[in-house]
C-alpha cells in the first residue's frame, strides 16, 4: 500500500478496523496500534462520542479522564501515550467501535482536503506545553457533571487531535484559538450563575446554544 496513504489519519484510523476482526477492541489494542502517532489518534478517538453525533452512551466521563490522563503526559514531555491498566482495559463493544471508527474515517477523506503537514513550530517544546494546559482544561470540562460540559471542550480535543496527528501547524493554531475561545465562554458561565443563579445559566444556555446552531 502506499506509505503517503499509511500516513494519512485516514489511512490510521482504517488499519484499527482490522483490530480483532469481529471481536470487541479495547483501549490497550488501539494504543498499541497506533505507534508514535498514538496522542493525536487517542484525543480524536476518545473525544469522538461528544464532539460528533455518534451514540455512543457511557463513553464521555470515562474517555474524558483518560483524556485528562494523557494531557498531564503531553505536558510532562512523555514522547508516547500510556495508558493506566484500568483504562487499557476498557472495552469498546465491537458495533459501537466499528460505528465511532467508520464515521471518522469517513470525516477524514474530507478533512484531509484540507490538512497536511505545515508550520512546524508544532513540535517545540512551547507550543507543546501550551496545547497541553488547553487539553487538561477541555478534558477536565468534560468530566464535570454540570451543563454545556461535553460538546463543546470535547470538539476542542477533537481538533487538536487532528492537527497533532496530521502535523498541521496552521490547524493547531486555529484549534488552539477555538479552545482559547471555548475557555471564555466558560468563564462567561460560571460569571453568570454566580451573579444570577440558575435561571441566569439556562438563559445563557439558550443564547450559546443559538450561536451554535
Amino acid at each position: 500500500m502506499d506509505e503517503s496513504h499509511e500516513l494519512t489519519l485516514s489511512g490510521d484510523i482504517k488499519r484499527l478496523l482490522a483490530l480483532n476482526e469481529g471481536r470487541d477492541i479495547s483501549l490497550g489494542d488501539i494504543a498499541a496500534a497506533v505507534g508514535d502517532r498514538g496522542f493525536g489518534i487517542l484525543f480524536v478517538l476518545l473525544s469522538l462520542p461528544s464532539a460528533l453525533p455518534v451514540p455512543a452512551p457511557g463513553y464521555s466521563t470515562p474517555f474524558g479522564i483518560v483524556l485528562f490522563i494523557l494531557s498531564l503526559q503531553l505536558l510532562s514531555g512523555r514522547p508516547a501515550p500510556w495508558l493506566p491498566e484500568w483504562a487499557s482495559e476498557k472495552v469498546l463493544k465491537r458495533k459501537t467501535a466499528d460505528r465511532m471508527i467508520n464515521t471518522t474515517s469517513t470525516f477524514f477523506r474530507f478533512v484531509e482536503k484540507f490538512i497536511r503537514p505545515r508550520f512546524s513550530f508544532t513540535s517545540s517544546p512551547l507550543t507543546g506545553r501550551i496545547y497541553a494546559v488547553l487539553l487538561l482544561l477541555m478534558s477536565g470540562l468534560m468530566i464535570l457533571p454540570i451543563p454545556l460540559t461535553n460538546t463543546l471542550p470535547a470538539m476542542v480535543i477533537f481538533f487538536v487531535g487532528i492537527a497533532l496527528t496530521e502535523r498541521d501547524g496552521l490547524a493547531l493554531a486555529a484549534a488552539m484559538l477555538f479552545g482559547i475561545t471555548a475557555v471564555a465562554l466558560y468563564s462567561l458561565a460560571v460569571w453568570v450563575i454566580v451573579k444570577y443563579g440558575a435561571q441566569g445559566l439556562t438563559e445563557a444556555r439558550e443564547i450559546i446554544r443559538g450561536w451554535f446552531l
